[in-house]
Parts: structure tokens; sequence; C-alpha cells
């Protein structure tokens, strides 16, 4: 069996029927000669683009209301991170938030995350002098720490983020979209790539059942991978409201605490959503549904009047416990 893989920018247009791409090169334009086409190209892919021409193709593009731009934390003078380096920094502040990770050279990216358009945005900052005042205002520690923010600010574009849904992600055994090319998400879960290396593994599993017969393994993936990929695409916007918004309530800080204490008591009994998604191999619509039975059984923990102070008292546990079965 020969494939052909386009990755992004490569392809010039495609035959989605004949699973053939076109291309152009220095030499000229020349067409694939493989059996099927994988499609990788990207949010915006020319090869989906073509099955988007096809009779009942289903197709999605959701932009957020929230837009990013990029900044640095420099490393100090002698080499080392000037915030904890162990860490995911986050500034939040209900509608936006800036966040910071660390580099292995002692810097750290910042990213802001910012309405594109409204009073408070990227379109009512029409000045470095406007953008430098609202950071005095919003993020006074993390601005102190960029010497250089005026020309970072200038520098540096404004992006769109953009979430992306099509069926089905097959023209028959000939071609196959993957990853962003069918499945484009916020990065707010950090799962992008991720996703993209399940598809594979995902699709490795349908070919070791189905194998050379592509007509049938190609659906097979599709349709059974799916449901998670929309998964992954609601837990990436559901994070994002938790670390602009609720991550500065104490109450939700209060909840997550009771439940690491309670996971920590009974790890068979109870992994936060958080774990589930980041550090298992549990499928994304499986964490999700899990996430949705403990978000019930919580609300009527955090309920109880007294759970401010008694939120670590066997009792509280022994229900957690008990509301599990």
């Amino acid at each position: 069996m020969v494939v052909l893989v386009v990755h992004r920018r490569e392809g010039v247009g495609a035959d989605v029927e004949a699973g053939k791409a076109t291309f152009e090169s220095e030499s000229g334009t020349f067409q694939s000669d493989g059996e099927a086409l994988f499609a990788t190209d990207g949010a915006f892919s020319q090869v989906r683009s073509r099955m988007q021409r096809r009779d009942r193709f289903n197709y999605e593009q959701e932009y957020i209301d929230h837009g990013y731009k990029e900044l640095h934390i420099p490393p100090a003078a002698d080499g080392s991170h000037q915030l904890e380096r162990e860490a995911l920094h986050i500034w939040p502040r209900g509608k936006h938030m800036l966040i910071a990770l660390p580099n292995p050279d002692g810097s750290f990216t910042c990213t802001l995350f910012f309405p594109m358009e409204g009073e408070e945005s990227f379109a009512s900052l029409q000045s470095i002098s406007e953008a430098r005042s609202f950071f005095l205002t919003q993020f006074r520690d993390a601005i102190d720490w960029m010497p250089d923010f005026d020309a970072q600010w200038e520098a540096n574009p404004v992006s769109s983020l953009v979430i992306i849904r099509c069926s089905p992600w097959n023209v028959g055994g000939k071609t196959l979209l993957f990853g962003d090319a069918s499945h484009a998400i916020v990065p707010f879960y950090g799962q992008g790539m991720n996703s993209g290396f399940e598809d594979c593994q995902w699709l490795d599993e349908s070919l070791e059942e189905f194998g050379d017969h592509l007509d049938q393994a190609f659906p097979h993936f599709a349709q059974k991978r799916k449901p998670h990929a929309d998964a992954i695409a609601e837990l990436a916007m559901r994070n994002f409201v938790e670390m602009r918004d609720l991550t500065a309530q104490p109450e939700f800080l209060l909840q997550k605490k009771i439940e690491a204490r309670f996971s920590a008591l009974y790890p068979g009994k109870w992994m936060p959503l958080y774990s589930q998604v980041t550090f298992s191999h549990i499928p994304y619509a499986d964490a999700l549904a899990a996430g949705q039975r403990q978000d019930r059984i919580m609300d009527q923990i955090m309920a109880k009047e007294e759970i401010t102070e008694a939120w670590d008292n066997p009792e509280i546990m022994d229900e957690i416990l008990s509301l599990c079965k």
C-alpha cells in the first residue's frame, strides 16, 4: 500500500475521489501516484476545501471572540527563571487572561488572550501607550519583567483562534483528513498536537483490523474518532473559562482542593478531569462524560453551608464516596 501524505502548503490541488494530489515544484507541476491521500494540511486544509464541494459534507468554522498576542519574559541576569519555573502562571481577569510558560533557557513565553473587539479588547488598544497603561493596570508584576514591552507589543501580531468541525473525514478509502484539517481546536488544554498523534494511533488500530481494505478502515476510523475530537474541542473551551475566570474564585479553588484530597484517598474512584485529559489515555469523550458526572457530585458538596470550614472532614469524604457509587 502506497499512501501520500499532504502537509500544509505543499499541495496545490487534490482529486479526493481518486486520492491524488497535485504539487508544484521548481521543475513544474506534478501529480501524486499513491493509492490514497492523507491530508494533514492544517485548519485551512486545501484538501478539505475540495471535500467541502461534495454532497452531504458538513463543515463548521467558529472563530471565538478572543484572539492572542505573544510576549516574552527574558531570563534573569544569571540565566535563571525570574518566576517559578515548575508552574503554569495565570493572571485570570474574568473575560481575559495572561499566561506564562517556562522555557529551558530561563525565559517565559507569555500569551495575552483578549477579546478581539469591544470596550476592553485588542481593538481598543490603538497605541503602545494605551497597551502599556492597560498592562500597568491589569498585569503590573508581569510588565515589570518585560523591559522591552513596547517593542514586543509593536512587533508581535494579534492572531485569531478558530475551531473546525466537519464530517465525514474520509472519501471512501481514497482520502482521509487528519489533525487540524479535520478537527482544529483552541489551545487551552494543550492537546492540539497530542490529538493529532492520537489520530495516528486510532487509524493504526483500524488498519490492524481491516488491513489493506481502506474503504472499510477509513470510515471506521473517522466515525469512531470524531466524537472524541468534538469532545476535546468542548473541553478546551471549558478550560479556557476555568483559567481566565474560575481560578480567581475562592469557591472554585476550594472545590479543586476537595477533589484533590478525595482523589488521593480513593484514586480508583476519582481522577480529576485535567489529569484524565492530560496524563492518561482515557478517550476525550469518556473524560468529558466523567467530568460532567463529577461536576454534578461536587455541585451537591459545594452547596453545603459548612463546606468552607468542614471541607476536609471524613464525613465529607464519605459522602463523596457514596455519591460515586
